[in-house]
């Protein structure tokens, strides 16, 4: 069971932020569900064009960090405060090598539920969200690796980008 409750809920922009959010999220989830009706490998192509979007946002980080290629000049332009707040985000840990988030709450998610989406499809979406996550990673030279979601009914989603040579 899908356990997805904000905690900061008295924001008016943090609100505007969250339901810019859920409103991709609606169109990603509306489209995947038309391109499934249409009979096209859905998943496949979700993967492919969100993977790209992800590299755009690795070169526009990356372009960001400069010659600054620290694990804290990535979080810093990987997660600004506006986005950790959207996210209710905790640093576990910020290391040279390593760049360990807890995500508290998810407006994807939120949205998908709204749709009235299964869990099993709410999984599937989130993992495919994620190929975002694994194109900044490509375009930044990190590795990235997802360990529980909420999508999957766990309390937390677990992010972390580490060096490759770490």
């Amino acid at each position: 069971m899908i356990r997805n409750e904000s905690s900061l809920n008295s924001d008016e922009t943090l609100k505007r932020y969250r339901a810019a959010v859920e409103h991709r999220a609606t169109w990603m989830g509306l489209m995947c569900l038309e391109a499934e009706k249409a009979g096209a490998d859905w998943e496949a192509i979700a993967r492919r064009a969100v993977r790209e979007t992800g590299g755009l946002h690795g070169g526009r980080i990356a372009g960001e960090m400069g010659t600054d290629t620290s694990m804290e000049s990535f979080a810093r332009a990987f997660i600004p405060e506006h986005v950790r707040q959207v996210f209710e985000m905790d640093i576990l840990e910020l290391s040279d090598g390593k760049l360990d988030i807890e995500f508290h709450y998810c407006p994807l998610v939120s949205a998908w539920q709204k749709l009235g989406m299964g869990e099993e499809m709410i999984a599937t979406l989130c993992d495919i969200a994620m190929d975002g996550d694994r194109g900044i990673a490509g375009k930044t030279g990190l590795r990235f690796k997802l360990g529980r979601t909420i999508a999957r009914g766990h309390h937390v989603c677990e992010v972390c980008f580490s060096r490759p040579d770490r």
